[in-house]
């Protein structure tokens, strides 16, 4: 399949399947879906780019977009490469701290916004500090302008015939023409959890390698199927995969607020998503609650359809070899009715991949969820890699791991066991940073990922944790905390963990409850409690976390297990500065925080 460059996909595309659908965009008032034609997307593209250049945007000058998921996005990303310019993604729950230092870093002068909170910080700063700021462009209609704003437009007059003309028509034509490779396309910041935010410069040439790569490994898909969009796509992995379905002309449905996805599976019920491993692991205990609250016979047939699932699915379809008669019957019997059932409550039931990368996913959720036939295809990347570095191959992947390295890049183990990375799908550098640039690259051309782990005979990747976030205790043991915190999380009642353990005696975990799951518990208990705060307090309440946390710690070594926990009432949240635009935990801030509640449990 050929590799165009970003600033021609869309139109080549347009050119291929002309008014088949592209786009699916979600009526905020109505809820119904309504189609956006390859034609009418590559036209609303050149819209962009004509009105981009009649604004002054120069060639690899920076354009930013600052917005919830929307149409949107794609219109400007295209519409700027177009002109051979940059884009720079931020999230919608940017702080102001972190748009003024990307503003001025970035030197961005033309910035689109999309809903009324986005447009009252941009002006602000526009109107205060960043004065370089020179245009507003707001994409939702309902948004009110303040009283002196005489500059800030919306979106529909920004890519009004009036503000093309026929010489930037020819302007585009002669940059689209002489669009390289080398052409900076995004420039997407880090989250910082560890320090200050650095811009990843991303070329064309990164996202051409990603293509190809991904064509190698993922050769046994259709061409073009439905996927949706949900990751907010300022995320590198949103961003990544949507190019990717863009370059294989398949249709993208975008759910508008990650809150509602949910209602959006139900209705557009896609063929593809890639998510993060929080929406699996819901999945996984919405499976075990069913289990658990079902009778003895229902509670009974689910557990053989999965163990029939694991067995067909693990001991012969992943090693390529035909199972027995008696078993292929029968996964396609509880394929045709629990899988169905379990996939269709869910809106996967169509479901040709699934990719989720991220954070830990354990090995239990991985392997419940190929028992019931759902093609997830776990992975491993970063921003600076352009996203994938390993993902699960069709067969002879192996549970434990990351996946399996991509085509055509190269990993090696190096000092501490940090992953390093070769590909031609490696930044280019970090935006105005040549001293981090030259940190983050060794000697002889390959990137430190700052993660930890190994590589097994088969090329699949084992992730221990962050370099910087293993702990290692007062009694010299090294603790990874991310591995605990994805098995706490597994559990119905835990929503989010914490460890600690980094110089004390031994490890414990900062843990915020699933506040709905704990009020059930105590209803049926008959636990009544003034609120919240006091509830986690509760005798009872503490011995039911003890006793599951004790459960899910018993294959596991002495000296990594929680000893003592803290039950939060209040959830780490990106407005306290707990969690990055990503949701990853910013664990200096948390430990900083609640220092008090710690040094209890230590006392």
């Amino acid at each position: 399949m050929e590799c165009h460059h970003l600033s021609e996909l869309i139109h080549r595309q347009a050119s291929k399947f002309g008014d088949e659908e592209a786009l699916k965009i979600r009526d905020r008032d109505t809820h119904k879906w309504h189609s956006v034609s390859w034609n009418e997307f590559s036209k609303k593209v050149m819209s962009v780019a004509q009105a981009l250049c009649h604004f002054g945007l120069k060639p690899q000058a920076n354009v930013g977009i600052y917005t919830p998921n929307c149409a949107e996005c794609f219109y400007v990303d295209y519409g700027a490469f177009a002109n051979r310019g940059a884009v720079v993604p931020l999230y919608s729950t940017a702080s102001t701290a972190q748009l003024t230092y990307i503003f001025r870093e970035a030197e961005i002068e033309i910035l689109f916004v999309g809903e009324q909170d986005q447009y009252d910080k941009a002006y602000t700063l526009q109107t205060s500090r960043i004065t370089h700021l020179k245009q507003l462009i707001v994409l939702d209609p309902a948004v009110k302008f303040a009283l002196n704003d005489k500059t800030t437009i919306y979106f529909e007059a920004f890519i009004s015939p009036k503000n093309r003309n026929s010489q930037d028509i020819i302007s585009v034509d002669k940059r689209m023409k002489s669009a390289q490779n080398e052409d900076t396309a995004h420039i997407i910041y880090t989250s910082g959890t560890t320090g200050e935010s650095k811009g990843v410069v991303l070329t064309h040439a990164n996202y051409r390698a990603v293509m190809q790569t991904h064509d190698i490994r993922l050769d046994y898909l259709k061409q073009r199927f439905l996927s949706m969009s949900f990751l907010p796509m300022a995320h590198i992995f949103e961003k990544a995969w949507s190019i990717y379905c863009f370059h294989r002309g398949c249709s993208i449905a975008i759910c508008p607020d990650p809150h509602i996805v949910q209602d959006c599976l139900q209705e557009v019920r896609p063929e593809a998503m890639c998510s993060v491993p929080r929406f699996w692991e819901k999945v996984y205990a919405g499976v075990q609650e069913k289990i658990d609250n079902s009778n003895w016979l229902i509670a009974n047939l689910f557990i053989d359809a999965i163990n029939t699932g694991e067995r067909y699915v693990m001991d012969y379809c992943n090693e390529n070899k035909k199972a027995p008669l008696v078993l292929r019957l029968k996964f396609r019997f509880y394929d045709k009715t629990v899988y169905r059932l379990v996939k269709k409550a869910v809106g996967i039931e169509r479901g040709v991949i699934f990719p989720a990368a991220g954070s830990f996913l354990s090995d239990e959720i991985i392997t419940l969820l190929r028992a019931l036939n759902i093609p997830l295809v776990y992975g491993y990347g970063l921003s600076e890699t352009t996203a994938t570095v390993t993902c699960y191959p069709r067969s002879q992947f192996e549970v434990g791991t990351v996946g399996k390295v991509m085509p055509e890049t190269e990993v090696r183990i190096g000092d501490k066991g940090e992953i390093l990375v070769k590909s031609a799908s490696v930044m280019k550098e970090y935006y105005k940073k040549p001293k981090a640039t030259a940190t983050a690259f060794t000697e002889d051309g390959f990137f430190r990922t700052g993660d930890v782990g190994y590589l097994t005979e088969n090329q699949g990747i084992v992730l221990t944790d962050r370099l910087k976030d293993l702990y290692k205790t007062s009694n010299g043991k090294y603790i990874a905390p991310q591995q605990l915190e994805s098995r706490l999380t597994t559990d119905k009642y835990i929503e989010a963990a914490m460890v600690v353990g980094d110089q004390r005696r031994y490890v414990t975990a900062l843990i915020i409850p699933d506040e709905a799951e704990v009020l059930r518990f105590a209803k049926s208990k008959g636990i009544s409690r003034p609120s919240v705060e006091d509830l986690y307090r509760d005798k009872d309440i503490h011995e039911l976390f003890e006793q599951r946390i004790c459960a899910m710690q018993a294959d596991i070594p002495g000296y990594e297990q929680i000893k003592r926990f803290e039950l939060l009432s209040e959830p780490f949240s990106i407005q306290n500065g707990e969690l990055t635009n990503t949701l990853k935990m910013k664990r200096r801030v948390i430990l900083e925080r609640y220092a008090d509640v710690i040094d209890l449990m230590y006392a």
